[in-house]
C-alpha cells in the first residue's frame, strides 16, 4: 500500500467514526417529525396559517409573571370588582398557565377554524376541535346536509367581537364561556344548485355563545369547545 493510498484510507476511517458519533448524539430523522407549533400564538400563526392537528386553543408555556402583571392582564378583560373578575382569579389560582389575553386569541382562530369546517362538511378537522357530544351534534347536522344532497358556501368576513362571559373550576376541569360577535357570509344550495337558504352575497350579523374546557391535570393544553348557543 502506498503512502497516499494510507492517507486516503485514514481520512475514510476518520469519516466513518465521525458520522456514527454524530449518529448517536443527534439520532436519526424519519422524515415525519413536525417542530412544535403553538398556532395560537400571532408569531406562528404568520408562518402557519392552517392548524390540522387537532388543536383548540393551546396556551403556550410563557415565562413566569408576577403577580401584579397577572392583576392586570385579569383586569384588562374582566372590570376589576366584577364577578367575573374574582372568578378569573380563581381559575388562574387553579391554572396559573391561563393568560385571558392569549385565551381569547386562540378562541378566536378556532371559532373560524370551527365555523368554516361545519360550512366544509370537514368532520376530520371538527373531530380535534370539539368535545363528543358536540361533535356527534355537528356530525349529525352535516349527514342530514348531505342525504338531502345540499352545499353549502361560506366566506368567514371576521369577528367583531370576542368577550369572555364565564369562568369556572370543577372537578378539576377549567371553562370559559365566550360571546363572540362574526360576519359571515353563508349559502346554502341544493343539489341542483338551486339556492335553499342564506344569501351568496349578503353579510349577515352572528352572535354564538361558546364554552371551551380543558383538563387542568393534563399535560396537553390543548382546549375542546363543549357547548354551543346562539344569542336570540
Amino acid at each position: 500500500m502506498g503512502a497516499n493510498d494510507f492517507i486516503t484510507l485514514f481520512f475514510l476511517v476518520a469519516a466513518v467514526l465521525i458520522f456514527l458519533q454524530l449518529r448517536s448524539v443527534l439520532g436519526r430523522r424519519t422524515g415525519h417529525e413536525k417542530p412544535p407549533v403553538d398556532p395560537f400564538s400571532q408569531r406562528e400563526a404568520a408562518r402557519a396559517p392552517s392548524v390540522d392537528d387537532g388543536k383548540v386553543v393551546t396556551l403556550p408555556k410563557r415565562e413566569p409573571v408576577d403577580d401584579e402583571q397577572r392583576s392586570a392582564e385579569i383586569d384588562a378583560v374582566a372590570k376589576p370588582g366584577t364577578a367575573l373578575n374574582d372568578s378569573l382569579r380563581d381559575l388562574v389560582k387553579a391554572d396559573p398557565s391561563f393568560r385571558p389575553k392569549e385565551f381569547l386569541n386562540g378562541a378566536r382562530m378556532a371559532y373560524e377554524m370551527i365555523v368554516m369546517a361545519f360550512a366544509d362538511g370537514d368532520r376530520k378537522t371538527l373531530n380535534g376541535l370539539l368535545s363528543k357530544e358536540v361533535f356527534d351534534g355537528f356530525d349529525a347536522a352535516i349527514r342530514e346536509r348531505e342525504a338531502r344532497g345540499e352545499t353549502v358556501k361560506s366566506t368567514f368576513v371576521g369577528i367583531d367581537k370576542a368577550e369572555i362571559l364565564q369562568v369556572s373550576v370543577k372537578n378539576q376541569e377549567e371553562q370559559v364561556t365566550l360571546r363572540i360577535v362574526s360576519q359571515l357570509i353563508s349559502a346554502t344550495y341544493d343539489k341542483a344548485g338551486v339556492l335553499v337558504d342564506g344569501d351568496a352575497e349578503a353579510v349577515a350579523e352572528v352572535i354564538d355563545i361558546w364554552t371551551f374546557a380543558r383538563d387542568i391535570r393534563s399535560r396537553d393544553p390543548n382546549w375542546k369547545l363543549v357547548a354551543t348557543e346562539s344569542e336570540q
